[in-house]
């Protein structure tokens, strides 16, 4: 009889696993569970092209239904996972039914956090972004909405592109921080400060400090209050505040987890027939030399080849410098590496007016180790920056700081 490869979780993660196990030579079945009902889709355009256009969601498909046909993997849709029962190597469906493997792959990801603010359960078109049908449900609102008031609780990277987005849609959006600065847990003051002006700018007001403890629902708007007594008016709430791992599944069946489901170099856990990938694994990185958890598509893609080459019993290991984007506006930030740890910056400026100018990267060290590089309109700063990285070469900061010494890596050699 043939085996069972059973996925838990059919976003990047999972989708990259199957077609990966194809290409890896697994010639047995694979199922994959996912409880959105909708086919496959990209989540990164949600909060940014996907939410201003028009388009369908056929656009955002991470695959067609036909490819899937033509490789063999079947799709359990609109299915939810209650149970891994690890001693009968079986998964449990909500309807009590059962789904046997031989291995088991969680890809299960992360769902947003719904902070507890009093009166949060009443607030009327309150909305996070997460899946296609969030973002139906805020064009949907916004076509109704008088005024187009949005208030979005949150300004890290999603609340910012969405603030961006909302902007081109014409609405009146306010960001509410309650950090400091926006962006505070994974950038650099000058990182902060740049989209704080960048926003301001386009005319998106963006607070911080500013901790939000009630909402209220009188004269069909929102009313959101905050810890320093003041205001706010929304005829749409956007909730960006973080995720919650799904790690549940996993640790109601024994298996390991820390921030995140843990996972060997292989991303195997402490079963050897289940493994988790993507933003539910907590997976060391031996070029940061640590554990940690990732929420990326790069991530979630390059540990589905590690997944795929290790079911089918192939020698391989998970060993990458993490990168990500984000668009707002006609901004484009590429970052590579993770700045934790860093004691002092290099700030590079390529071109333009200002502190900033048009082009400009950010350099985060920790001594002479080169942690990240965060770079604006710069594709150039961010692909120099990825192989000094990844060699861990030592780069010369006066050079580097110096806008007048070409930016190429001979000239940055220390």
């Amino acid at each position: 009889m043939k085996k069972n490869c059973v996925v838990i979780g059919a976003s990047h993660a999972g989708v990259s696993l199957a077609f990966y196990l194809r290409k890896e030579g697994w010639e047995d079945n694979i199922i994959l569970f996912d409880s959105d009902p909708e086919l496959p889709y990209h989540r990164p355009p949600l909060s940014k092209a996907y939410l201003t256009s028009s388009d369908d969601i056929q656009k955002i498909r991470l695959r067609s239904a036909e490819s899937y046909k033509a490789e063999n993997i079947e799709l359990r849709l609109g299915v939810t996972v209650k149970k891994i029962d690890r001693a009968n190597k079986s998964i449990v469906l909500t309807d009590n039914s059962r789904q046997n493997y031989d291995k088991l792959v969680i890809a299960s990801g992360a769902r947003p956090i719904i902070p507890p603010i009093s009166g949060i359960e009443t607030a009327k078109n309150i909305f996070p972004i997460r899946t296609a049908a969030n973002i139906t449900d805020i064009r949907n609102a916004l076509s109704f909405s008088k005024t187009k008031k949005v208030v979005i609780i949150g300004g890290g990277y999603i609340g910012l592109e969405t603030a961006a987005s909302l902007k081109k849609l014409g609405a009146s959006v306010t960001v509410l921080e309650r950090e400091k600065r926006i962006l505070a847990r994974v950038t650099a003051p000058e990182m902060s400060n740049y989209f704080q002006e960048l926003h301001s700018k386009n005319n998106v007001e963006v607070l911080t400090a500013k901790n939000v403890i009630s909402i209220s629902y009188k004269n069909n708007q929102n009313i959101i209050s905050c810890e320093d007594n003041t205001q706010y008016n929304a005829d749409i709430i956007i909730v960006g505040v973080g995720i919650y791992v799904n790690k549940e599944l996993a640790e109601d069946a024994s298996i390991i987890c820390n921030n995140g489901i843990s996972v060997d170099e292989t991303t195997k856990t402490n079963d050897s027939n289940i493994y988790a990938i993507g933003d539910c694994s907590f997976h060391y990185n031996p070029h940061y030399n640590r554990h940690i958890r990732l929420e990326s598509v790069q991530n979630a893609i390059d540990q589905a080849k590690v997944a795929a080459a290790s079911i089918c019993d192939k020698e391989t290991e998970y060993n990458t410098v993490p990168w990500f984007w984000s668009d707002q506006y006609d901004v484009k930030l590429q970052m590579v590496g993770l700045s934790q740890g860093y004691n002092q910056i290099v700030l590079r400026k390529e071109s333009g007016e200002g502190t900033y100018g048009d082009s400009f990267s950010v350099w985060y060290f920790n001594d002479d180790t080169l942690l990240a590089v965060d770079a604006v309109n710069n594709a150039k700063a961010y692909v120099i920056g990825t192989k000094f990285i990844k060699t861990n070469q030592k780069v010369n900061r006066e050079k580097l700081a110096d806008s007048e010494t070409i930016l190429k890596p001979v000239n940055l050699i220390d």
